[in-house]
């Protein structure tokens, strides 16, 4: 393909491009971002196009990516690094509540309210709230899903009448 050829298919493709970048941001300025980007990235590597391919397929392709390890690198950079000797800030939740004594308080009163439900409801919703999927929690407890499911429900039902006033 002759490179007028490949940069006229390539402007041809600039308003779908857009509508793409645009979907994958959520944001203006972000999404003109991304196909200046993918615009730059596609004529770097024209030579790498080989013919008979899906050119739109190609460029799409190569938003979706740049898109990709843009997020990744933002998400590496957020990444906090504890410096602490005794890595105080990794162990306590950043929204545990401890902040103040009132949360602390109400942390213990969500922590014994859970305590005094039975085992049938209890069980399944600590299991539920340190992070086991419903399925291993059915498995675990030789329950059906559904079981599972709704004492969760009732569990998180009951707690949200016992604190309604903390609304």
């Amino acid at each position: 393909m002759a490179s007028q050829e490949f940069q006229a298919k390539l402007m041809s493709l600039q308003s779908n491009l857009l509508n793409f970048a645009f979907m994958l941001t959520s944001n203006r300025d972000n999404a003109y971002d991304l196909l200046q980007d993918t615009t730059l990235k596609a004529l770097d590597n024209e030579s790498k196009y080989t013919e008979n391919t899906n050119f739109k397929g190609w460029v799409f392709t190569i938003m979706r990516n740049i898109f990709i390890n843009n997020y990744r690198r933002v998400a590496r950079s957020a990444t906090v690094v504890d410096q602490t000797e005794d890595l105080y800030h990794l162990n306590i939740s950043q929204d545990s509540g401890f902040e103040s004594p009132e949360g602390s308080f109400t942390a213990g009163e969500i922590t014994d309210a859970i305590n005094e439900f039975s085992d049938d409801y209890r069980i399944p919703f600590s299991m539920h709230v340190a992070g086991y999927k419903y399925e291993e929690i059915a498995q675990k407890m030789n329950l059906p899903l559904g079981t599972v499911k709704s004492r969760i429900f009732f569990a998180r039902k009951k707690l949200q009448e016992r604190f309604a006033d903390y609304r």
